[in-house]
């Protein structure tokens, strides 16, 4: 910014800080007899800002969370469409207070630092605010993923961007004292392809630019995938593992990576054409290559699930989803074991070994590593899984005519004791213990 420029924007600011103070307020807010009490944003202005999003009229039966509500404009207004609502910033405004006794209003208050705020304390909202608040915070990224984890559908993000190209290189300014309007609480300065990278880094399954006005830029992020456009053949998963220690540990709290290695149809897949889901939420890849055999992609456990089983799926381009597999989210070790089945009196595992060696009952972990177990009443082998520890592995190979069925294992578990079952559709067996050893 040059020099000149710089002391028009510290001058415009300090005109619009004279301006607040005397009118004390910074949302105009509607009163239910006509009248408004005039804030330094008009409610033109406020109704043009909610407008850049494709926020429904109608939100009856939704929750809807606004973070940085100040005097709580935008929070009165879910309301009034019908949603539950609560509203959150980093300090108490009496003048949020004032408004909801004017106007009569049910809405929830909170004060939390958005930096420090997750699911676990506030719970999660179909639709989450996110207005003119992340240029203020030291740590943006942080933020977001704070944000993704309290969204269960579709966040609106709007924040002060240092230009609108969205093909520029993403690019951040950091304002260590006053440099961003005079003003000491500006932090950061995005541009708006750097919003868009930190949205989708975040969490967000996919994120939507909307529109820029003035200096500020509008985006949707969302939890879920579009509907496929078609039943193409779906992708075979080989193989699920953590992206860093290559075994069944995930943790949504811990920035945790997971890998799919998979075959497919399609001959051209990128980032932007496979779509991996865990749980409710699809994670956009941060990573896919081919690997000679078939193709891998990365890809961040979504912010916020529940711990527990997740089913994980996948599907590329045009394509059906993959056959559905469990996977355990911040599930305790002593867990991992810890279950009981309705076991198919017809469907059951005769026998387990090592797929490299055949070794009976102990299979040896580490890299280059499988598992073979032999199954019984099994008439259908179609989508059949070995489940080892709560976690399944995808067959990669069957032999209807004897009941063989292999898997490959991560590269990552540890030796110890294991807990094999078979699963077919909502079929299970009861499982049968081995040991897992390292050689």
């Amino acid at each position: 910014m040059s020099e000149a420029r710089d002391t028009q924007v510290i001058a415009e600011s300090r005109r619009v800080s004279e301006r607040l103070a005397r009118l004390g307020w910074y949302h105009s807010i509607e009163l239910p007899d006509g009248s408004v009490i005039e804030g330094l944003q008009s409610v033109e202005r406020l109704r043009r800002r909610i407008g850049q999003f494709p926020v429904p009229a109608d939100l009856t039966g939704k929750r809807v969370l606004d973070i940085g509500a100040w005097d709580g404009w935008f929070s009165f207004e879910m309301e009034k469409r019908g949603a539950q609502v609560l509203a959150v910033d980093s300090t108490r405004n009496t003048r949020l207070l004032e408004a909801r006794k004017l106007l009569g209003s049910r809405i929830d208050y909170h004060i939390g630092d958005i930096c420090r705020l997750t699911s676990k304390d506030i719970g999660t909202f179909d639709i989450v605010l996110f207005f003119g608040v992340l240029y203020h915070l030291k740590h943006p990224l942080l933020a977001l993923e704070n944000v993704c984890g309290m969204c269960r559908d579709m966040a609106c993000i709007e924040s002060f961007v240092t230009d609108a190209d969205l093909n520029a290189i993403p690019s951040m300014e950091f304002y260590e004292t006053t440099e961003l309007r005079g003003q000491l609480d500006n932090w950061v300065g995005p541009n708006v392809a750097c919003l868009m990278a930190m949205s989708r880094t975040a969490g967000f399954a996919r994120v939507d630019f909307q529109s820029t006005l003035a200096e500020r830029a509008h985006v949707t992020g969302y939890r879920q995938w579009p509907a496929a456009a078609s039943g193409g053949p779906a992708p075979v998963i080989l193989c699920v593992a953590n992206s860093t220690t290559h075994d069944h540990t995930f943790s949504a709290w811990a920035d945790d990576y997971v890998t799919f290695y998979f075959t497919a149809a399609e001959t051209d897949l990128t980032c932007d054409n496979v779509y991996p889901r865990i749980g409710p939420y699809g994670s956009r890849p941060m990573y896919v290559a081919n690997t000679g055999g078939g193709w891998q992609a990365t890809c961040k456990i979504p912010p916020g699930l529940e711990a527990g089983w997740h089913d994980a799926t996948l599907r590329v381009a045009d394509s059906g989803p993959s056959g559905p597999l469990r996977i355990g989210v911040d599930i305790p070790p002593e867990r991992r074991t810890d279950w009981t089945v309705q076991a198919d009196a017809d469907f059951h595992l005769a026998s387990i070994a090592d797929g490299r060696t055949f070794e009976s009952g102990r299979v040896r972990v580490g890299t280059d590593t499988a598992i073979t177990a032999w199954a019984q009443g099994l008439r259908d082998f179609g989508g059949i899984r070995i489940r080892l520890n709560g976690t399944d592995l995808p067959a990669i190979w069957h032999d209807p005519s004897t009941g063989q069925i292999n898997a490959v294992l991560p590269a990552g578990l540890e030796p110890g004791r294991g807990r094999v079952s078979l699963v077919s559709g909502d079929r299970e067996t009861q499982p049968l213990e081995i040991e897992l050893y390292r050689s």
